[in-house]
């Protein structure tokens, strides 16, 4: 979004460390963890590191480019007309974010809601990273409510982009609940309010 440059996926060990290093951060956090933790784990010598990164606040807006990148890929697939409704393909994805948010597993959690709090204080870079990210899932979503509201699934008078954002800022916040609650009860919340919000329930 914006005039941002692109960050290229270059070669596998740049890729592997990155994929490493979402695990542990999901689990740990962005300051608490090391580069030693990381680059051990992965099994990458130190000077890999710097040959991709020239410091961790590059490397934290690269992790957080490439995740945003895997979840918009993810995000377009599940919303991609497939012959069925426009309801029922947003209603699938909430559904899945509501099972994976309230699931034991620590690689399903949202990296959006487990570093906004903490990097935005750390890094202007990165807090420009997760803002154009979450913008552009939240465009993504909101163009499936458009087609929503052509095809008379929403109501009519609906403002598809005021909704959207609405509904994507409800269900960080119900996520972060849910990391404090350990419970789905946030989460059930958003949803039958999403319902609600977009005339189905």
């Amino acid at each position: 979004m914006g005039n941002e440059l692109p960050i290229i996926k270059s070669g596998d060990t740049r890729q592997q460390i990155l994929d490493t290093a979402k695990g542990i951060i999901l689990g740990k956090g962005f300051a608490a963890v090391g580069l030693n933790e990381i680059l051990s784990t992965a099994g990458v010598p130190k000077g890999s590191f710097y040959h991709y990164f020239k410091s961790k606040e590059q490397f934290g807006d690269a992790l957080l480019a490439d995740y945003f990148d895997d979840y918009l890929q993810m995000l377009e697939r599940m919303l991609k007309d497939d012959g069925s409704t426009n309801s029922s393909r947003l209603l699938g994805f909430f559904q899945f974010w509501l099972d994976t948010q309230s699931s034991d597993a620590t690689t399903d959690k949202c990296l959006v809601v487990k570093l906004s709090a903490e990097v935005t204080d750390l890094s202007e870079s990165m807090r420009i990273t997760l803002k154009n990210g979450t913008d552009r899932v939240i465009a993504c979503l909101t163009h499936c409510v458009e087609q929503g509201i052509r095809t008379g699934e929403f109501p009519a008078n609906l403002d598809a982009k005021t909704v959207t954002a609405e509904i994507y800022y409800m269900w960080i916040g119900a996520t972060l609940l849910t990391k404090v609650g350990r419970t789905r009860a946030a989460l059930e919340c958003a949803m039958n309010a999403t319902k609600a919000r977009l005339g189905l329930a």
